[in-house]
């Protein structure tokens, strides 16, 4: 059975134009579903939670996933940044825009709240974060209850292919993170802001595939030309990390 890949983050632009790039590039690369990905930051001056984008003001028809003859399938996702047991409280109201969302995910900057997310909240993703050290320990516990919750852990890959540093604290959170949950329920996504060249092949973020397919990999890329060579390198830096853990989920069978 041919691999079905998806990008659960793909961040929501103002700018429309940068939007259906990301989507193009995505379907481009082979990917069925997407999500757009709206973030509330409770740190930021009040915002409140909007109705999730309209696919019809984006495109009069979705662009065609490569080598599937369908088109890709877009989803909307709400991302709720929490940094005080206040900011959860919202998870628990009777909103009608969060219930609009098809993912609800929630990214927790501390280790009271990440308990709580693996505990109590009603989400899909809890986000973990992997452009500066945790911290806070992953603890088995809560980890587990959250898999067996059916809460699925987000790691991305775009922070490690822009600096060192960013590289270093990815790999380490990443595999602090697998020592833990056994590399189960776990997603890999982009973030891929504003940018369709940050998006990556499926292949990069799975287990070394066939030579046939690893030759395909990187020439698939939106890069044009192929990705640069620092690029690869330090994707199969972070992929040395998940390979031996995990492979790609299939994440939500609905979504496909």
């Amino acid at each position: 059975m041919a691999a079905a890949f998806a990008d659960l983050n793909v961040p929501g632009a103002p700018e429309r134009k940068s939007l259906q790039s990301l989507l193009e590039a995505a379907a481009h690369l082979g990917y069925s579903t997407v999500a757009i990905n709206h973030v509330i930051d409770f740190k930021e001056k009040k915002q409140e939670i909007v109705k999730p984008i309209s696919l019809s003001e984006l495109f009069p028809s979705l662009p065609i996933v490569q080598g599937k003859s369908k088109p890709i399938k877009i989803v909307t996702r709400l991302t709720l940044v929490v940094s005080d047991p206040s900011h959860c409280n919202v998870l628990r109201s009777t909103s009608t825009n969060i219930r609009l969302y098809d993912i609800i995910a929630v990214f927790p900057k501390t280790e009271k709240l990440f308990h709580v997310a693996c505990t109590n909240l009603d989400v899909d993703l809890i986000c973990i974060n992997v452009t500066e050290k945790l911290p806070f320990y992953f603890r088995r516990p809560p980890v587990n209850m959250a898999i067996d919750r059916g809460i699925y852990f987000e790691l991305l890959y775009t922070p490690a292919i822009k600096d060192s540093t960013m590289r270093r604290y990815t790999i380490s959170n990443a595999l602090s993170l697998m020592q833990i949950c056994k590399g189960k329920n776990i997603i890999i996504s982009s973030a891929a802001e504003r940018k369709p060249e940050r998006l990556h092949s499926g292949w990069c973020t799975r287990r070394k595939p066939p030579e046939h397919q690893r030759r395909k990999v990187f020439s698939q890329s939106a890069r044009k030309p192929r990705l640069k060579y620092e690029d690869q390198t330090q994707l199969l830096s972070f992929h040395k990390v998940l390979s031996s853990h995990a492979t790609h989920p299939q994440f939500f069978d609905a979504l496909f």
